[in-house]
């Protein structure tokens, strides 16, 4: 994969920004926010929604710890989350337990955490997946692309990186871009994926199409709508956004609302082809009853 030029990047974003944005008609935004009843398990209760979204064209839903009785048919799409900064052994260690006993698509947590999960997984079905300047995106690309490098060695397969949303505010493409791209060669070099987290909260419209296109120019895998420590999290409006800029080809994940069986629905009707939601243990655990 050959680098843009900065002059090359400033065309390609100006004209997919301009086109993009001129398709797009004024809607409200509606936010998939958890139920305060859901206590981080909410993919568990709506079983319905929950193979909606799969019919829909989801490939991936995210869920955490203490799932049981996981209906067979969602527990594949599953990411099974843990990025708490105060997460302990014993949790990961049950959240590993959960993946492998359901057959989850992959456990999803903090770098440290990798080597034992890559122990506890081996030859099991779950991936595993971590995530890369995590929380914020703010530090140097060689840093990243290093943590990359150490992760993946350590056994990761996915690997989930937050762009400098400084840089992107700031108008310098170049920058974002090859960050991305940093990332991107080095997790591709080891056949494993990237998914990169633009942090809709934090962007305007604008800036949303901006942070896509450049994701897609670097070669990217998915684009993924929050890290899950800003403020907001997916909407219906930023996921057919994201879809409208990307095209049919890659990924979206919506990340941060998952917590109703209409939203669920709206969500992946919008574009999403993955769901990253703390609550969605709860609707595998009611489709397995229904």
């Amino acid at each position: 994969m050959n680098p843009a030029s900065p002059a090359d990047l400033d065309r390609l974003v100006e004209r997919v920004v301009r086109e993009v944005m001129a398709l797009t008609a004024p809607s409200p935004a509606l936010c998939s926010g958890c139920r305060p009843s859901c206590n981080g398990q909410c993919v568990v209760n709506n079983p319905e929604a929950a193979r909606q979204i799969v019919a829909a064209g989801a490939d991936r839903l995210t869920a955490q710890l203490g799932v049981r009785d996981v209906a067979a048919d969602l527990a594949r799409l599953i990411d099974h989350t843990l990025l708490k900064p105060d997460a302990t052994e014993a949790q990961i260690r049950q959240l590993c337990h959960e993946a492998r006993q359901y057959g989850f698509a992959a456990v999803c947590v903090n770098p440290t955490w990798v080597p034992l999960c890559a122990e506890l997984l081996a030859g099991a079905t779950p991936v595993v997946c971590t995530v890369i300047g995590f929380p914020l995106g703010a530090t140097f690309p060689g840093v990243k692309v290093f943590e990359t490098q150490c992760s993946i060695a350590a056994g990761a397969r996915e690997v989930d990186m937050v762009i400098n949303i400084g840089a992107l505010k700031s108008r310098r493409y170049d920058e974002v871009y090859r960050d991305i791209l940093g990332v991107v060669r080095a997790a591709h070099a080891a056949n494993a994926l990237v998914k990169v987290i633009i942090e809709t909260a934090l962007l305007t419209d604008e800036e949303k199409v901006e942070a896509c296109t450049l994701s897609q120019a670097a070669g990217a895998d998915f684009v993924k709508t929050s890290t899950g420590f800003a403020a907001g999290g997916a909407t219906v409006a930023d996921v057919a956004l994201m879809r409208r800029v990307v095209g049919p080809r890659m990924g979206v994940k919506a990340s941060g609302g998952i917590r109703t069986a209409e939203d669920a629905t709206a969500l992946i009707q919008a574009g999403a082809t993955r769901i990253g939601a703390s609550a969605g243990v709860k609707i595998v655990q009611q489709a397995a009853t229904s």
